[in-house]
Parts: C-alpha cells; sequence; structure tokens
C-alpha cells in the first residue's frame, strides 16, 4: 500500500501494481485536469509535481508514491492566482488549451527552480512539453511575464 498526497489530500492506494498516477488521478480521484498525450512520457500532457519536480503522470507508478506530495493542475492554486496562471490568462496562451495544464505545470517547476530563467533555460525545461497548435512564443512570453520580466 502507498500512502501520499495529492494538492495536500491524504490518499493511499493498494490496487494494481502497474497503475500509473495518471489513471489513479483521473479514474480514481476524479481530477480530470492532469491530460492524456502519448502515454510515454514524451508529450508532457500529463505533468504533474511529485515533491516539487516536474514528472510525467504517465509513467509514474501509485505504488512509487509513498510518502510523496503530488501537486496537479488543480492544487497549484485554488483560485488560478499562481503567477504562471495568471500570465497564462493575461497573454492569452491558450488556443485548443489541450496541452496547457502540463505546459502550466512544467513552467511552474522552472520557475521554482530557477526564478528568472533565460530563453536557454525556457527551452530547455519546456522541450519536452509539445503543443500541437504551436503556442511556444506565447508560452514562453508568458513564463517570462510569471517570472517578473517584460513579455
Amino acid at each position: 500500500m502507498a500512502a501520499f498526497t495529492i494538492n495536500g489530500s491524504p490518499h493511499t492506494f493498494d490496487g494494481d501494481p502497474d497503475m500509473v498516477l495518471l489513471w489513479y488521478l483521473r479514474d480514481i480521484a476524479g481530477m480530470t485536469g492532469t491530460k492524456f498525450g502519448c502515454g510515454l512520457a514524451l508529450c508532457g500532457a500529463c505533468t504533474v509535481h511529485v515533491d516539487g519536480q516536474a514528472v510525467r503522470a504517465c509513467q509514474t507508478y501509485v505504488e512509487d508514491l509513498e510518502g510523496t506530495e503530488v501537486t496537479t493542475i488543480e492544487g497549484l492554486s485554488e483560485d488560478g492566482s499562481h503567477p504562471v496562471q495568471e500570465a497564462w490568462r493575461t497573454l492569452n496562451v491558450a488556443q485548443c488549451g489541450y496541452c496547457q495544464p502540463g505546459q502550466i505545470m512544467q513552467a511552474a517547476a522552472l520557475l521554482s527552480d530557477t526564478p528568472n530563467p533565460t530563453d536557454a533555460d525556457i527551452d530547455a525545461a519546456m522541450a519536452g512539453n509539445i503543443c500541437r497548435c504551436g503556442t511556444y512564443p506565447r508560452i514562453r512570453a508568458a513564463i517570462k511575464l510569471a517570472a517578473g520580466g517584460s513579455n
């Protein structure tokens, strides 16, 4: 059995050892903000934080989460006031929006580790997150805005 927290609430899991966090979040915990993209940790749509680090929920096994703190897009801020979320809205980053929860979670992890990222820092951190609509310039501008700089 694994005991862990999601967005500050305790959870336990004593089920299928092959269940990945993505399906636990969506199917058991009812948190549908984290999206399925590729299932291979290549697109970043399912990005969440585990102990503050960006991870792909499609390849993170629930049984390995013992004692960890998981944060999803729903838990980034209760009212959508996280600086990354505000920057995303201010610059109208989303087009279709499907990848955006993963993009936002990856960006939030970047800014937590690197409060004033360079373009190279942003490119390196965000390289694993794919946006089929191509909103990469707006994503970069929003990250800079969230970091307190100009877009």
